[in-house]
């Protein structure tokens, strides 16, 4: 396998903190390039090759969309995403349509789901980099172009089957993906479940290339990174005037879907507003673009998935009952890794396969440590940490000391009275480090990471957490 050079990002950002902890969590994946202005951001700019610029949307002097509006008229290649604290929809639609900025990410963010993002990015970057060298060699021979798509075609269903989804033969995903196969041949709707990074979206890509729409697109939407008012402009469409920033037509995500599967992940965070209109476009089987005054129909599968509890929000009164039963025509539940630890060994020595280094192993104490270990993060959690240890690994054992110190602790009970004046260590500093760091570790855990839930239990602000888990060595995930 090739060894791809890292792409180059430059991220804007007027707060040094902010700068910095994302320079540390995208400097072992990119060469990162930091500017407190958008004036030293164009300096930069003017001097280095960048792929990606990832800029915040309120500084001093200028915004993020004028900023990125300036990059796009230089340098129309690279790659514009947006990251604010702010969910201003005049602001997304006016970044989205006048700066070219392909995702308006929204604070606080989580260091694996920015990660993936980026990596999304960077493939962008290079597609488009091999259309416009394809474009010139073929000079747009429909027969070639035709072979081209076919080939692609075929490569992604094969890049997308239930085998991707790696696992033991006593592995309960045998189950699930069994289930998968038989209703993957009838055009029923389907529901994935289940805790983040188990692989819901793997699950619904290999639902859709084992169906009769396998020919036809397999299109994605995160209905919990935009508000209503762009979620719907991006699944229904919108005609030029519809609103503020719509300065050109746009295609809807159902359009785009006609004749295949149009995959709704996240799709509980929702609002019932919302999903009155969704409702309204399954049933009737058309959707009416913003501004337009006609609808179009549409031949679509859906294929939804939520890390909620959606049959306590249909209790609850937050989710439509009518909705769910339409969504939910076959429930499949993704096991989250922790209930399948015999599927971990595997799941590594695929990643090492895959890697630029495919001789190289996990030593014995390594492959304990993962098997030792909860996994709130599933297999995307997995993933990075053995792409960290072939990152910081040089020899043909990867041993232990290359994981994130969280998975080099042994796991700890419950904090029990006793426990916290005299133990081994002797000391009642060291033994209030210890209960404290227990506290956190258990918080982390209940909310899947989230700092800002794990914060406000525990009475800190974000940024005093975010100490905390740095002093105690828990900051590297």
């Amino acid at each position: 396998m090739t060894l791809r050079a890292p792409l180059s990002i430059l991220v804007v950002d007027d707060e040094p903190r902010s700068q910095e902890t994302l320079r540390r969590t995208l400097e072992e994946d990119f060469t990162v390039f930091t500017a407190a202005s958008a004036e030293e951001g164009l300096a930069i700019m003017e001097r280095e090759f960048v792929h990606i610029v990832l800029s915040d949307q309120r500084m001093p002097g200028t915004s993020g969309v004028d900023f990125l509006r300036s990059i796009r008229d230089q340098w129309p290649d690279t790659v514009r995403l947006i990251l604010s604290g702010y969910t201003d929809a005049e602001d997304i639609i006016a970044g989205i349509n006048e700066a070219g900025i392909w995702q308006y990410l929204m604070k606080p963010w989580h260091a694996d789901q920015l990660l993936l993002t980026l990596h999304s990015a960077a493939d962008l970057w290079r597609l488009q980099q091999e259309n416009q060298r394809l474009s010139l060699e073929l000079r747009d021979s429909p027969e070639y172009l035709a072979r081209q798509v076919a080939g692609r075609r075929i490569k992604a269903k094969a890049q997308a089957g239930f085998e991707r989804l790696t696992r033991a033969t006593d592995s309960p995903l045998n189950e699930v993906c069994e289930l998968a196969k038989k209703i993957a041949r009838h055009d029923l709707s389907v529901l994935i479940t289940g805790d983040s990074g188990t692989g819901k979206e793997l699950l619904a890509r290999a639902i859709h290339y084992a169906s009769p729409r396998a020919e036809r697109s397999f299109v994605v939407e995160n209905c919990s990174a935009l508000p209503d008012t762009l979620l719907e402009g991006e699944l229904f469409g919108h005609k030029r005037g519809a609103f503020t920033g719509a300065t050109e037509d746009r295609i809807g995500l159902f359009q785009q879907a006609d004749g295949g599967t149009l995959f709704l992940d996240e799709i509980g965070e929702t609002s019932p507003a919302f999903q009155v209109k969704l409702l309204r476009a399954l049933q009737e089987g058309e959707v009416r673009p913003l501004g337009s005054p006609r609808p179009v129909a549409v031949d679509v599968r859906i294929i939804a998935a939520t890390n909620r509890d959606l049959d306590a929000d249909v209790a609850s009164g937050r989710f439509r009952e009518d909705l769910y039963y339409r969504i939910a025509g076959m429930t499949l539940y993704m096991p989250a890794l922790r209930e399948r630890p015999q599927d971990i060994p595997l799941i590594a020595d695929e990643l090492l396969k895959r890697s630029a280094h495919s001789e190289q192993r996990l030593s014995d104490e390594a492959m304990h440590c993962l098997l030792g270990y909860a996994w709130p993060g599933n297999v995307r959690e997995l993933q990075n940490e053995v792409r960290r240890a072939l990152a910081l690994g040089d020899g043909p054992v990867l041993g232990a000391e290359l994981f994130s110190l969280r998975l080099r602790l042994p796991a700890k009970s419950p904090v029990q009275p006793t426990d916290t004046l005299d133990g081994e260590s002797g000391l009642l500093k060291h033994q209030l480090e210890r209960l404290e760091e227990q506290l956190i570790r258990a918080a982390m855990a209940r909310h899947k990471g989230n700092k800002t839930r794990v914060a406000d239990e525990l009475g800190l602000t974000r940024l005093g957490l975010r100490m905390k888990l740095t002093r105690l060595g828990l900051e590297e995930a």
